[in-house]
């Protein structure tokens, strides 16, 4: 093992050499207090400059008669445990202590109630990341559900509505006279006609694309009931029909009459439309509700456009401009399918219906 010797000052030498200093210092124990060095202090203007980790040498007292021979003094290398045995006794106790005073504070600290309190829980204290994960994933479906409803309504087709029947006979027999006095001037219109099993009022139009939308249509016209009996007041809706029209020379039909029962029957058709639309049904169309009773359509035979005929000629209905057909006592109000066979009768294939008006109250009364 290889000895470092260090040379101190001529200030700091007593007699003789100083004693080797060992390098590395062995295992750390306990040393016997050391004797404070003897001779005169260092020389005037002389600095000696120690380790951060050294402490300074303590200057000892006037040595009396009975002191020890003095040692010569030596410097250790930082680390080597230059401390007094009181020193490192103070030391270690305050370790001690420190290490018992910590272990106390965890004990009482557990034995308190909030103990196990979590303080993100307390606090409501969320992670940052997981809220804008759940923020974005709600944009998103709201995002998509908008571009599917916006896909919806422009492909909106209806293919239900809801129809006011007609089932006066004086009404239908009126139009089957105007329909064989039409079809008399042009046999080709003869497929053009509505057949007299189908005659109604369209109230509102709208889409239902399977049977979960069919039966939620059902439900809406269920509700829509106690709602119709609140505009009527108890009275009864007849609707009269006289003259004839078109919708741009594509569609004939017999025109409501002018009267006090327009307000009611436009009344009820705007509660349609808002009930089934409260619904999530597509329902209505872009233009205003006109009431009318259609009797026939060039759309039902598409090839007499190349046939020559395109539009219905004013000439044909001339003789029943101002004819009065009679009255109908709206009794009844039908969800009906545009697109299943029809019933044997050739009224439209029916889902649901309400009774309504003056044909509810006998059914309360139990005279029908």
């Amino acid at each position: 093992m290889q000895r470092l010797q260090v040379l101190l000052p001529r200030g700091l030498r007593s007699g003789g050499s100083a004693p080797p200093l060992a390098w590395p210092p062995g295992p750390r124990s306990r040393r016997p207090p050391r004797a404070p060095p003897a001779g005169p202090g260092p020389r005037p203007g002389l600095r000696l400059r120690l380790s951060p980790c050294s402490r300074p040498l303590r200057q000892p007292a006037a040595a009396g008669p009975d002191a020890p021979p003095s040692r010569p003094s030596t410097m250790e290398r930082p680390g080597s445990g230059g401390i007094n045995s009181s020193e490192s006794e103070n030391v270690s106790r305050k370790n001690e202590m420190s290490e018992e005073f910590e272990a106390s504070t965890v004990d009482s600290l557990i034995n308190m109630p909030f103990a196990t309190i979590d303080i993100k829980d307390d606090y409501a204290i969320t992670d940052v990341p997981q809220i804008r994960l759940k923020r974005n994933i709600e944009n998103e479906q709201i995002k998509n559900d908008q571009i599917k409803k916006k896909k919806r309504q422009k492909d909106y087709q209806p293919n239900y509505f809801l129809s006011i029947p007609i089932t006066n006979k004086e009404i239908i027999g009126g139009i089957k006279i105007l329909q064989n006095a039409i079809i008399q001037q042009d046999k080709r219109l003869a497929k053009a006609m509505v057949s007299d099993g189908s005659f109604h009022i369209t109230l509102l139009v709208m889409q239902l694309l399977n049977e979960d939308e069919v039966n939620i249509g059902i439900n809406a016209l269920l509700e829509l009931k106690p709602c119709i009996e609140e505009i009527l007041q108890g009275k009864h809706l007849t609707l009269p029909f006289q003259g004839i029209d078109t919708f741009g020379n594509q569609v004939g039909f017999v025109k409501l009459a002018e009267g006090d029962h327009i307000i009611p029957l436009l009344e009820i058709a705007e509660t349609a439309k808002k009930t089934f639309q409260e619904k999530g049904i597509l329902a209505g169309e872009s233009r205003s509700f006109k009431p009318h009773l259609t009797f026939m359509k060039l759309s039902k035979a598409p090839w007499l456009r190349k046939n020559g005929v395109k539009k219905i000629d004013p000439e044909l209905y001339e003789k029943f401009i101002s004819h009065k057909f009679g009255e109908e006592l709206c009794s009844r109000i039908d969800l009906c399918s545009m697109l299943k066979k029809k019933q044997s009768d050739g009224y439209y294939h029916c889902e649901s219906s309400i009774v309504i008006g003056l044909l509810e109250r006998l059914f309360r009364r139990g005279k029908v």
